[in-house]
């Protein structure tokens, strides 16, 4: 019987992002604050049509607002792992990279009672070491690459691409690879920001249009596979304002007419483990 995942994931960086990024002045941080009041309506909007998410959240976020992230914990939703500041992992020494991970482990163990088993890096980002790391400290999954859009799969540890030889790739690890991508997050499509370099992300496009795309994703998830999982992430900070909240329950609406199956990210990792196999 076809079987179709939905995993509704949530990015709350609230201030993490914008300390990483090192734009500290009242207004970026007010900008990340108001993921307090969006995390808020999407934790009612999810009861409401009774879903369980995955809020891949900082340790930054849990030690400053717990009375945010507490809530989500109590309706059952995953606390992943995303760093503990918002600094990518390429851009840190292995050292520091894992004291990081670390640390994170921590806030959300004291939080949840129990260590993270998912992990999503900031700015989708992954270090040469990260896989090693997650493995090394019993991660089941990760949720950063981009090879697949509908089917999980095993990242490769040592894959190498130099400039003037054919690509060589590793062995493939006993973690679940659950895919993202740009297109299927909210924040190219509606969030305003001056990017490295001085480009600029022009968002703020029309609701209605990006949930077109969303849900013409799913069904072409439908349409041509009999098992898949498709991964849908937003940051409470962009999607909490009102008219993208509309954006959101529109999107849950179409997706549960057309027979969607919501799960956390934990559990669709553990069916996919068990649909592609053992690692080769």
């Amino acid at each position: 019987m076809p079987r179709h995942i939905v995993c509704l994931t949530y990015d709350f960086d609230a201030l993490s992002l914008p300390i990483a990024k090192g734009t500290v002045s009242p207004t970026a941080l007010s900008r990340g604050e108001f993921g307090l009041v969006g995390v808020e309506r999407i934790r009612l909007l999810l009861a409401d049509r009774n879903i369980r998410a995955t809020f891949f959240t900082p340790g930054h976020t849990i030690e400053s607002f717990p009375a945010s992230v507490t809530p989500l914990v109590e309706a059952g939703h995953e606390i992943g792992h995303h760093g503990w500041t918002h600094r990518r992992p390429n851009d840190l020494p292995r050292g520091e990279e894992a004291e990081e991970l670390a640390r994170g482990i921590a806030a959300i163990r004291a939080l949840t009672g129990s260590a993270p088993v998912g992990y999503r890096s900031p700015s989708w980002d992954l270090s040469p070491h990260t896989l090693e790391l997650l493995i090394e400290n019993g991660f089941e999954y990760d949720s950063s690459l981009m090879g697949h859009d509908y089917r999980p799969y095993r990242p490769r540890l040592g894959d190498t691409a130099p400039l003037l030889e054919p690509a060589r790739f590793g062995r493939e690890t006993a973690l679940v690879e659950m895919p993202v991508s740009w297109s299927l997050d909210d924040y190219p499509h509606f969030e305003w920001s001056v990017l490295s370099g001085g480009a600029l992300n022009p968002g703020l496009a029309h609701w209605r249009g990006v949930v077109d795309n969303w849900t013409a994703d799913f069904d072409y998830m439908r349409e041509t596979t009999d098992w898949g999982v498709i991964t849908y992430t937003f940051h409470p900070f962009v999607s909490g304002r009102g008219h993208r909240m509309k954006a959101m329950a529109a999107l849950i609406d179409h997706l549960t007419e057309a027979g969607a199956v919501f799960l956390t990210m934990a559990e669709a990792a553990r069916e996919a483990a068990r649909v592609i196999g053992p690692p080769k």
